[in-house]
């Protein structure tokens, strides 16, 4: 196993069965985990990237199995962000030195492309990079975006394993999944995907995949965390709550793919107090604090336990800086696009 970790360290490649090997290896953790985290220090650097989350909408027209939001979920408490209350978010966003908004939401047909195009372009005069977070949609739709000046999109895949995907997300298609990251390639946006570990009848085998797929894409961003079960969802008694294999899922991407942005995620710290601090010594170099007001914050509930939940987001934020600052991390001062820090030295 540690001839597999050298040879992803030095090469960023790796096959499929030393993947599932390196996976499915519990005695190498612990320097797979410190691999990553090297690659990380040599190819982005010590800055951790804060980025601010605003969840403006939980209505949500799909109705995927493992979501607290998903359309069927009558005790839901639905909401969504006025124009003005998201401009309101983001200024008090670059008040608190942010220098990137994700805008994330249900896939809520009332934030038309009007709408949303206005939003970017305020977000834009304030010099701040734009992150959307907002599901499918067509490719008009998409380059709208980007022509109103939107820099990134996230959009996971969840799972390479199609029979899976089509399982859990009723009515949706992979192939339309795909050709969503496709276009947000073409069109030029940093674009993100990734994957959830430990969903009910997901093998090791397409986890590998799933790395081998961000790696085929050259993706730019990897979000990737456990699959946490919602009471109010039809996976409510799967176990799920893999944090370990999240971090190893991670850390193998981070060095097969050494100069992409990779956030470490709220569901990690939902499941432990430190989980997002153990994710930045192994791999990951991005934090989105939630900037979301709390009452609705509690409310966008894609899984329970959601991390920074009950707190304002002034103290969470120092919260965090002061846990990034303690293990000899740097707050990042710029946008913290793909390849800045190579390019600066």
């Amino acid at each position: 196993m540690i001839d597999l970790i050298e040879k992803a360290r030095k090469t960023h490649s790796l096959e499929k069965d030393e993947i599932t090997a390196l996976l499915r290896d519990s005695g190498s953790t612990a320097d797979l985990l410190a691999a990553a985290d090297e690659v990380r220090s040599l190819f982005v650097g010590p800055a951790v990237h804060l980025r601010a989350l605003i969840e403006f909408s939980n209505y949500c027209r799909n109705n995927c199995c493992y979501c607290g939001i998903r359309r069927d979920n009558r005790q839901a408490q639905r909401y969504r962000l006025s124009v003005k209350d998201i401009i309101a978010h983001v200024d008090a966003a670059a008040r608190a030195g942010y220098k990137t908004i994700v805008l994330q939401s249900g896939e809520d047909v009332y934030f038309t492309v009007d709408r949303l195009t206005r939003i970017i372009r305020a977000i834009k005069e304030r010099d701040m990079a734009v992150t959307l977070s907002i599901g499918e949609k067509t490719y008009e739709e998409y380059k709208a975006y980007k022509q109103a000046g939107a820099d990134r999109y996230l959009l996971r895949i969840e799972t390479t394993d199609k029979a899976l995907y089509h399982r859990l997300d009723p009515g949706m298609s992979w192939d339309n999944r795909l050709r969503c990251l496709t276009d947000l390639k073409r069109l030029g946006y940093e674009t993100g995907s990734g994957s959830m570990v430990g969903l009910p009848g997901q093998s090791i085998d397409s986890i590998a995949d799933d790395i081998l797929f961000f790696k085929q894409m050259d993706i730019d961003m990897a979000g990737i965390g456990p699959f946490i079960p919602h009471a109010q969802t039809p996976l409510a008694d799967a176990r799920g709550r893999e944090l370990t294999l999240s971090l190893k899922t991670m850390a193998l991407t981070r060095l097969l793919l050494p100069d992409i942005n990779i956030p470490a995620t709220t569901a990690m710290e939902a499941l432990d107090p430190n989980g997002r601090i153990i994710a930045l010594q192994s791999g990951a170099n991005v934090v989105m604090p939630n900037i979301t007001a709390e009452e609705y914050r509690k409310k966008y509930e894609l899984y329970p336990g959601k991390a920074g939940e009950g707190r304002a987001f002034v103290s969470e934020r120092g919260r965090i800086e002061s846990k990034i600052t303690a293990i000899g991390r740097t707050i990042g001062q710029e946008k913290g696009f793909r390849g800045e820090f190579l390019k600066g030295k």
